[in-house]
This record gives C-alpha cells, sequence and structure tokens, in this order.
C-alpha cells in the first residue's frame, strides 16, 4: 500500500511535468511569417482600415466583437448573433475552421490546418492593430494593394454604348471599337470604392471565371439600364 501511495504522486508529478513540456511547444507567432501567409488572404480581405471587399477589412479586428466592424455591411446573420470576441484563441479556432465556429456563417474559406501558421497570422493581425505589422510582401495573387483604378483605363476600354440584340450584347468603346459578347458570357459589375470608374464612365475588364470573357464595371447601378440600348 505504501508502495502504491508513492508511485501516484510520482506519477502525478510526470503528469504536470509533461504538460509544463507542452505548454512550453506550442507555436510562438512571428508577424512577418504571418505577412507573407496574409498573401493568400489579400484577395478578399484589406489591411487598410477603411478598404472592404469581398471581407471586411481586418485592420482593426483584434479585440473587436464578431460582425461588428465599421463601413461592413454584408456580414451574415449567424456572425452578427454570435457572441464572439476576436482574440488569439476564438482567431485561432475560426481560421482553423469557420464553419466549425460558427455554423451558417457565409465565409467559403476552407481553413488553416497547420497550427504554427494559424499562430503567424494571429500575430500578424495582433500587430496590424497596434501598427507595428511588417509589410507584407508584394507579387502574388490580386489584393487590395495591386488593384488597378478604373478611371486611369484608356479608351479602349472605356464604355461609350452598349446595344442588346437576341442573345448578345454590343460593347462599344470610347476608342471606337464594337465588341460582342454572348449575353451569359458579360457580367455587370458596380465599384464606388476610390479605385472604381468615374460616374458615368463605365469601363470594360478581363474576366476569366464560370465562362465569363468580359465584366462592364459601372460607378453606381442605376447606371447600368441607363446605357443599354435594345436594338437590332
Amino acid at each position: 500500500m505504501g508502495r502504491g501511495l508513492f508511485v501516484l504522486p510520482s506519477l502525478g508529478g510526470a503528469i504536470l511535468g509533461a504538460t509544463a513540456l507542452v505548454a512550453v511547444a506550442l507555436p510562438i507567432g512571428d508577424a512577418s511569417r504571418g505577412a507573407a501567409l496574409f498573401r493568400q488572404c489579400a484577395p478578399c480581405h484589406a489591411v487598410e482600415g477603411s478598404l472592404h471587399l469581398t471581407g471586411p477589412s481586418l485592420a482593426n479586428v483584434w479585440g473587436r466583437r464578431a460582425g461588428t466592424i465599421d463601413g461592413f455591411t454584408r456580414y451574415s446573420q449567424a456572425l452578427k448573433d454570435s457572441t464572439l470576441t476576436w482574440t488569439e484563441p476564438t482567431l485561432d479556432r475560426w481560421l482553423e475552421n469557420p464553419l466549425g465556429l460558427v455554423a451558417g456563417n457565409v465565409m467559403t474559406f476552407p481553413g488553416v490546418k497547420d497550427p504554427q501558421q494559424r499562430t503567424d497570422l494571429i500575430a500578424y493581425l495582433k500587430a496590424l492593430a497596434t501598427g507595428q505589422a511588417p509589410p507584407a510582401p508584394s507579387g502574388g495573387m490580386m489584393g487590395a494593394s495591386s488593384r488597378v483604378d478604373l478611371k486611369t483605363l484608356g479608351k479602349e476600354r472605356r464604355v461609350k454604348s452598349i446595344r442588346y440584340c437576341g442573345d448578345g450584347y454590343h460593347v462599344t468603346t470610347e476608342a471606337g471599337a464594337t465588341l460582342p459578347f454572348w449575353e451569359f458570357n458579360l457580367r455587370f459589375k458596380t465599384d464606388s470604392s476610390p479605385s472604381g470608374p468615374a460616374p458615368g464612365a463605365p469601363v470594360l475588364v478581363r474576366a476569366g471565371m464560370q465562362g465569363d470573357r468580359a465584366s462592364i464595371v459601372f460607378s453606381a447601378p442605376e447606371e447600368i439600364a441607363r446605357i443599354i440600348e435594345r436594338k437590332c
């Protein structure tokens, strides 16, 4: 019996020691590595405070309640109804599996499965909030910093008129060229950001998704119907 009593504390000490070792071995975040990893986030999230893309700006996400960033109006109801605050534990769970943390949210990102990468991304987001973030590397996927100012495009991209006939659009540019598109291959978009087109001066841009051949970008939705003429 005495021998058993001696072993139990010893085993408990071993467990505590193992726990301490695990705590020491947890990943330590590196903001510079996180900045490089953020390139996979940049197509949908800006790091400028007032610039929102597909998703909200992440410039000041640290310490905020989920679904409350100023100026972003497209949060899912599920995220707005959550009681989450973005801290290291909640961001880690979100980055690993967004749908697993908040069922019904509309973020399609499948998650980051590597714990070290998640920790590095969190370190970068925390550094952003304190103004100490290292610069993200340039190049790679399209992000906010690489968006073209649509007001600077030339006459060959600025749209003068759009004629709709049968199942196609015939787009005439200010340079005088008329380009035909099957109606299903042409998208109409709006961009009211500072990088968007000037009012009344829509532009033609290339597209390459789901069979699209091009997009026409307007500064406001009411411009779309005004410029299209139904005529064969």
